[in-house]
């Protein structure tokens, strides 16, 4: 007998519970979407390797060591998308869609990277994103934020806190690199080797390090605040009192980075609280949403400077935030005892569903067990057809909930 082929490492099944728990984050994501206008899009799974090489940058450990990389038969190398925000680059630059700026779009699905599993991360993951692009004011990344801060909300995650950071403009971002490369240099040596890489390649990176024998230097690295201009430090001020007139909880959190140059002025996270529930489940994968302003982006892809904001969160981590989620019980559960009333009990169910009550017909097997087994499943009402001499075929089996007695009225109307 042939072995049973398993699972690829870093990929899932999702079934009961679990798929219950990942449906309604979805759910709840496309609710709240819908609430900010946002409008929906649908991405290609692969596109051509470049468009995630030049927007993320050759550099990181996401292109060099993580991409899923292949040449088609036409001898073009496709990757399987690592993130969405560079297809959505693309898009906007191949299709036009400049037309519609400020354009707000939200989209969920399958993302692919080659990294070590671990909890509540996988090769194949998924996640729900949302964009704003060609919107230059801070009030975009307001209304970002605050969207991203009701999801949470709307899905029972309570202890969470949105970290938040300032990048500068462009020419307050390199004059604080410049400071950090010598800052960081004096000491080379000290650093971390990972550190001492991201030197030369990405020095904003050694900031967020969670090696002990970068702490003790990170914690005396110059601050972006030193090297502000009045409009990055105006368009900060307006992005916190945005947010504080929106009711969103923050906290400042100078070591919060983004490495690549395009990013711009806030970069954030939603990061469990200490001694949080959330933080227990999640353990040393803290943080369960994040993003930022990358108004430099389409230009690495060959478009025209276009302000840009955004954030993604992956479905498994939320998934196991939100609680175990079970399967609804279903609104009647259709028993046939005597198959000559199979005809009429299938126009039963479905004229429950087209009335948007949930049924389940019960019509295989031996007729005398159907109902024992059917009433040992959750239900609101049992209909069965059954065997009678007189009276009325059918008899109807309810809860006493008011979803019962709605059940018990539809049947007893048609």
């Amino acid at each position: 007998m042939p072995k049973t082929p398993q699972a690829i490492r870093g990929t899932q099944d999702i079934f009961g519970a679990d798929a219950e728990a990942f449906a309604f984050v979805v759910e709840t994501f496309e609710r709240v979407r819908r609430l900010y206008r946002f409008r929906r899009a649908e991405m290609p799974v692969f596109e051509k390797t470049e468009v995630f090489a030049r927007s993320i940058g050759e550099t990181t450990d996401i292109v060099s060591k993580e991409m899923y990389s292949f040449e088609d038969r036409g001898g073009e190398s496709l990757t399987l998308r690592p993130e969405f925000t560079a297809g959505i680059a693309r898009a906007f630059l191949s299709n036009g869609w400049q037309q519609h700026a400020p354009l707000k779009l939200a989209t969920h699905g399958p993302l692919f990277r080659y990294e070590r599993p671990q909890k509540g991360r996988y090769r194949q993951f998924h996640q729900i994103d949302a964009e704003i692009i060609g919107a230059a004011e801070p009030q975009a990344d307001v209304e970002l934020l605050a969207m991203a801060d009701q999801l949470l909300k709307e899905l029972g995650i309570e202890g969470v806190t949105l970290h938040l950071n300032t990048l500068g403009d462009g020419d307050s971002r390199e004059a604080w690199r410049a400071a950090l490369v010598e800052h960081f240099r004096a000491v080379k040596d000290e650093l971390s080797e990972d550190s001492q890489e991201r030197l030369e390649k990405n020095p904003l990176r050694i900031l967020d390090s969670k090696d002990r024998r970068d702490r003790q230097f990170v914690a005396d690295a110059p601050k972006i605040d030193q090297f502000l201009s009045d409009d990055a430090r105006a368009f900060f001020d307006a992005v916190t009192a945005g947010l504080d007139a929106a009711g969103v909880k923050w906290t400042r959190a100078e070591s919060l980075v983004r490495g690549l140059d395009y990013y711009r002025h806030t970069a954030f996270e939603f990061i469990p609280d200490e001694g949080s529930e959330a933080a227990g489940r999640l353990g040393s994968q803290s943080t369960i949403l994040g993003g930022g302003r990358y108004d430099g982006l389409m230009e690495s892809l060959g478009g025209a400077p276009t302000p840009a904001v955004g954030w993604a969160a992956g479905i498994e981590r939320l998934a196991m935030l939100v609680g175990e989620k079970i399967e609804p019980m279903t609104d009647a559960i259709v028993v046939v005892e005597n198959d000559e009333k199979l005809a009429e009990a299938v126009k039963m169910v479905a004229a429950m569903r087209k009335a948007h009550f949930s049924a389940e017909l019960f019509a295989a097997g031996s007729p005398r067990k159907r109902f024992d087994k059917a009433k040992k499943l959750p239900s609101h009402a049992l209909v069965s057809f059954t065997v009678t001499e007189g009276g009325s075929p059918v008899r109807i089996m309810g809860n006493g909930s008011e979803r019962a007695t709605a059940v018990e009225n539809f049947v007893l109307s048609i």
